[in-house]
């Protein structure tokens, strides 16, 4: 059983005048690096829940980006249910169901139709998986726009890490006839004042985009989570996908490994690292993020050292990476198609803590004329 202090620090949004804090949880995996085994474990008390709970149903389940992307499909694959995530990237052919998440940075959110019309009738439950609920309004948004387009086709519930809703927004969902699971429930009304209590005066570092030198290994045989898919199909995709990892030799003798995730995919980030972890090695794993986040040197503040970056899927994008230290050996895993200066500027971001030895694995669909083998490549 976790408690609140186990998992939740109180960070300061930059520059949101409607919602100040940022709940981190300390085991998740995204702002903070973590031991894979301690995310997964904590994934999985989640979904020990929502198995208790629909035991003989056909679930969906649904991951919100960017920050459930990984806990949904963890969740799924040992679940072993149907799977797809929220976007805010544009997916080849789809067309969207759009709905907002308006005390976001980034408030546009998309679900990928065309992969619920022809699945529907198979499904008796959508289950959506968020790291921390606190109002409920975004998936109410969600419920009700797809109850609007497959009236009486699914049931729905909610599962997530933290949640902070009040009373009063329970009992819609009690009436709507919506179960909601967590691990921890939260009382958000000190975050506000927490969060205005800190200095924010934490190490800030300005993205440099000089072109930058990084082993790149591109790996066929990518599953693309903002499509619907098998979960256990998924989780063999993932597996493949270390299994050519580990045939090369970036990690061999090396003694402390960082794992980092793109954004929205981090799922199988964090997969690669438990299996280098069961390897022996001590693997800290996280991801880069659309959130900016202030940074204080304060020591009970969750957030010291923040990184500007520019994002590997939009050029112009912000992006930021939190809490670098030096590794033995750095280990990006993306599935941005090209990433541009998105690249260089992490790159840099790692080499200015110390770190030396970065590759960067590039997951693919299809076919690419680096796809068999290591490449050294300047981004120019």
């Amino acid at each position: 059983m976790y408690k609140e202090k186990q998992l939740v620090g109180i960070a300061k949004r930059e520059n949101n005048t409607k919602r100040k804090y940022l709940v981190v949880n300390r085991l998740q995996g995204k702002h903070i690096p973590v031991r894979p085994k301690e995310a997964f474990q904590m994934f999985s008390e989640l979904a020990a829940q929502v198995r208790e709970a629909y035991a003989g149903e056909r679930l969906l389940l649904v991951g919100f980006a960017e920050t459930a992307t990984a806990i949904g499909a963890a969740l799924a694959t040992e679940l072993d249910t149907l799977y797809i995530q929220t976007t805010r990237e544009d997916v080849s052919g789809a067309e969207y169901l759009y709905f907002s998440e308006s005390h976001s940075h980034a408030t546009e959110q998309k679900l990928v139709r065309n992969e619920l019309d022809g699945r529907i009738e198979a499904i008796d439950r959508i289950v959506f998986v968020e790291d921390e609920v606190t109002t409920g309004n975004t998936i109410l948004k969600i419920v009700n726009l797809l109850a609007a387009e497959y009236p009486g086709k699914t049931a729905f519930a909610v599962a997530s890490l933290l949640n902070g809703m009040q009373e009063e927004a329970l009992e819609v969902y009690r009436k709507r006839k919506i179960p909601v699971h967590y691990l921890v429930k939260t009382d958000h009304s000190s975050y506000t004042q927490a969060a205005e209590g800190y200095r924010g005066d934490g190490k800030y570092f300005a993205k440099d985009e000089r072109p930058a030198l990084v082993t790149e290994l591109r790996v066929n045989g990518k599953m693309d989570a903002r499509r619907c898919v098998q979960a256990r199909e998924y989780r063999k995709a993932c597996g493949e996908l270390w299994t050519t990892i580990k045939k090369t030799d970036f990690f061999v003798d090396k003694k402390r490994v960082l794992v980092l995730g793109t954004e929205e995919f981090m799922y199988p980030a964090l997969y690669v690292a438990e299996r280098m972890e069961e390897q022996g090695i001590f693997v800290r794993c996280h991801s880069t993020t659309r959130s900016p986040i202030a940074v204080s040197s304060e020591e009970e503040y969750p957030l010291h050292g923040r990184y500007e970056l520019e994002s590997l899927y939009e050029t112009g994008r912000r992006t930021f990476i939190y809490e670098l230290d030096k590794y033995d050996a750095v280990l990006i895993l993306t599935d941005a198609r090209d990433g541009g200066r998105g690249v260089d500027t992490l790159v840099n971001a790692l080499k200015s803590c110390g770190n030396q030895e970065i590759f960067l694995v590039r997951w693919c669909s299809h076919q690419t004329h680096a796809s068999s083998h290591m490449v050294c490549c300047p981004r120019e």
